[in-house]
């Protein structure tokens, strides 16, 4: 996996993939920045919050469940201390779809949060403490 990330101007910067698909990364202006995109560490809790919502919706795919919204609505707190490092993640899930069982929506946010999501995964070997919580709505 590659990226690529160029300075534009103050604290702004285009970030792109290997996939060939860009974002706009910037600061706020207190800090030489236009605020024009995400900060950094935004990009890296929106990435989390991404790679989880992904598995749970390919989990609970192949098991046929139907789907028809899913949100991971994310709160992080960071160190007070410089580096301000992630140390606490909550990650709630607000499923819904048409007859969703419980038990496959459970299983689905572990299996995401224990096997399959390399990015909580690894931030949670860093030592940042991450919990989760779901919801299910009837579409």
């Amino acid at each position: 996996m590659k990226a690529r990330v160029k300075w534009t101007d103050g604290r702004q910067f285009v970030a792109e993939s290997g996939s060939g698909h860009s974002v706009v990364i910037d600061g706020p202006p207190d800090h030489g920045g236009r605020n024009t995109g995400p900060r950094p560490m935004e990009m890296l809790l929106m990435g989390m919050g991404s790679c989880t919502a992904f598995d749970i919706l390919n989990i609970l795919d192949k098991a046929r469940a139907e789907v028809t919204d899913c949100v991971a609505e994310l709160d992080a707190e960071r160190a007070d201390e410089v580096p301000s490092v992630f140390t606490k993640i909550h990650v709630h899930f607000v499923v819904t779809g048409r007859g969703l069982k419980e038990k496959q929506v459970q299983r689905a946010v572990e299996l995401s949060a224990e096997k399959y999501c390399s990015a909580s995964i690894m931030l949670v070997k860093g030592g940042v403490e991450i919990t989760h919580s779901y919801e299910i709505r009837e579409a």
